[in-house]
């Protein structure tokens, strides 16, 4: 007898094997049997769900996540868990909440607004603070029960200013002792369900008062004698955001050293950017050779060009830089849509450069060829130069500034322009075309939980499926079972999370069932749902008929059920037996 058996699935197992057509027996969240339709009995299962038509994959499982705040108001996790995420990884970067000296907690809340763009008042409502040590920590998620399974990583930066207090916030060097504690310490987290560690070498990641994330700055001998309590371990990623220009020199040398010493896996981020936007291509290189040297390296690439979505009500958009602006940004969104509708105040705009050294026409008219409108019912995220705003302000007459304007006060202030500043230096997707196709690199990127006012990228997960498999028209696309087996079964087992990402007997009953003809996804919209009525953009997914955790269906027809079997992933997690 089967709790559950889908029947006639376009099945899309998670391997990378061709589409088969079959049935799928579930028992106690196990997945027990798959087989030619008609093969297993559903006389006496206690359902029965027909996939006629529909495409059946793993649960999707996304590494590169932030929500280590979120955890702990909010148990269903959007926006993953509204396109198909059925495990989550959060803790990257070098920020996160543990460990945590209760003097600590207020700096740690602006080091997350400011690297990861949370808003403050949310976090300082919503976390409950009941911990200090990360084992604590994550017995206080074990408490929560989620629409999908979460686990984490102890990152750098808390972890530097809980050993090291102002000296580790500082970025001061840390001397024996202070490696000695923190390696101590990692793997004490790790022992205890860990799933790896991470930093951030970034200078662009810096606290709300500017300070540099901890870690930042610090010398290759500290990153060994973390990783190498990895390696006492024997589990766990070594994961961190760089400065990209850098990756391919001096980062390189220590990366590569760090995981031929500890057999660790390194996983940094990769990006293309307008600065060097080629030098994405000389880090594949040397992926290639290290892994021809049995060194355990791999980037993490997005799905997409990762853009920020300017909006008024957004934390970064174009006007911000025009003084004819900033004498009504503190107003009510209402009231300062009538302030900018003053003819007056639209003329000085539209038509007066600031007296800024250059820099209003640096950082908006120079840009607006990175600049796209975005449609109220639909977004382009692979759009010709030819629309650009400044495509139409060559075609219409019409002043850049003037259709920025017009654009942003739309829809109430909703109004929307999309500028990408990671890999569209292109003008197209050739970069991560290209990117997903190295066998070293790994799905990622999508910083779901983060970026609340300027970036919405948590639906990558349906923009694979749909972009990349069905819809893409300015360039190749990539088979089905490719970007499902990369965000199921390859991102699963990145983090020994060999229990999941794969439609077969003995793994977990975490599948979607999916309407793929029908898949899309809503144009990024702000809300106000975080505590403290804070903001985030938000994108809901389009075409989720059915997704299970566990075996139990948590969403139907794009709607939450209200069950919440997901739980806290504490460490590597094996195939039942």
């Amino acid at each position: 007898m089967s709790e559950l058996v889908i029947t006639n699935a376009h099945l899309v197992d998670g391997s990378g094997a061709p589409a088969r057509t079959a049935d799928i027996a579930v028992d106690d969240g196990i997945i027990t049997d798959v087989a030619s339709p008609g093969k297993i009995s559903t006389q006496s299962a206690h359902r029965v769900l027909d996939a006629q038509g529909r495409l059946v994959t793993p649960g999707f499982v996304d590494v590169h996540t932030h929500y280590d705040a979120q955890v702990s108001w909010d148990p269903w996790l959007t926006p993953s868990s509204w396109h198909g995420v059925t495990t989550a990884v959060m803790g990257n970067c070098g920020v996160g909440f543990a460990p945590a000296h209760p003097d600590r907690h207020q700096w740690l809340i602006e080091l997350m607004e400011g690297v990861e763009d949370i808003p403050g008042s949310a976090m300082t409502d919503g976390i409950d603070w009941q911990w200090e040590s990360f084992p604590e920590y994550l017995d206080a998620i074990d408490r929560h029960s989620f629409v999908l399974d979460i686990g984490t990583q102890i990152a750098h930066g808390p972890l530097r200013a809980y050993v090291m207090g102002q000296r580790g916030a500082d970025n001061e060097p840390a001397d024996a002792d202070d490696r000695e504690n923190m390696a101590r310490l990692v793997e004490e987290a790790l022992r205890h369900g860990a799933l790896g560690f991470s930093t951030s070498r970034t200078p662009l990641h810096k606290s709300k008062s500017g300070e540099l994330v901890p870690g930042t700055m610090v010398e290759a001998e500290e990153l060994f004698a973390i990783a190498t309590a990895m390696a006492r371990v024997g589990h766990g990623n070594f994961q961190f955001s760089p400065e990209h220009i850098r990756v391919p020199g001096e980062e390189w040398i220590w990366m590569r050293e760090l995981a031929r010493r500890t057999g660790r896996p390194v996983s940094v981020n990769l990006s293309q950017t307008d600065q060097s936007p080629d030098l994405w291509r000389s880090v594949l290189r040397l992926l290639t050779e290290a892994h021809a040297d049995g060194i355990p390296i791999y980037t993490q690439v997005a799905g997409r060009s990762i853009g920020i979505m300017y909006c008024l009500h957004g934390s970064v958009h174009p006007l911000l830089f025009h003084p004819a602006y900033a004498e009504v940004q503190h107003l009510p969104m209402d009231e300062r849509i009538r302030a900018l509708a003053d003819p007056e105040r639209r003329r000085r705009i539209i038509e007066e450069i600031p007296d800024d050294g250059g820099l209003f026409h640096r950082i908006v008219i120079e840009k607006a060829s990175g600049m796209w409108l975005v449609d109220g019912s639909d977004i382009d995220y692979e759009p010709h130069r030819d629309d650009s705003v400044a495509a139409i302000a060559q075609r219409t007459g019409r002043p850049i500034a003037e259709i920025i304007l017009d654009q942003l006060v739309s829809n109430e202030g909703h109004g929307m322009i999309y500028a990408p500043f990671f890999n569209y230096s292109y003008g197209d997707l050739s970069m991560t075309y290209e990117a997903h196709l190295h066998p070293h690199t790994r799905m990622g990127l999508s910083d779901a939980g983060a970026h609340c006012g300027a970036i919405c990228d948590g639906g990558m997960p349906t923009f694979m499926l749909t972009h990349w498999t069905r819809d893409r028209q300015r360039g190749p696309r990539l088979p089905l079972e490719y970007i499902v087996h990369r965000q199921t079964r390859q991102t699963a087992e990145f983090y020994g999370l060999t229990d999941r990402g794969l439609v077969a007997p003995g793994h977990r009953a975490d599948i979607n069932v999916i309407d793929y003809d029908g898949l899309g996804f809503d144009v990024p919209r702000m809300a106000f749902d975080l505590p403290a009525q804070g903001r985030r953009l938000v994108q809901r997914g389009r075409g989720y008929a059915a997704t299970f955790v566990r075996g139990v269906q948590t969403v139907a027809d794009d709607e939450f059920t209200g069950e919440l079997p997901g739980r806290l992933v504490r460490g590597p997690q094996a195939v039942s037996n």
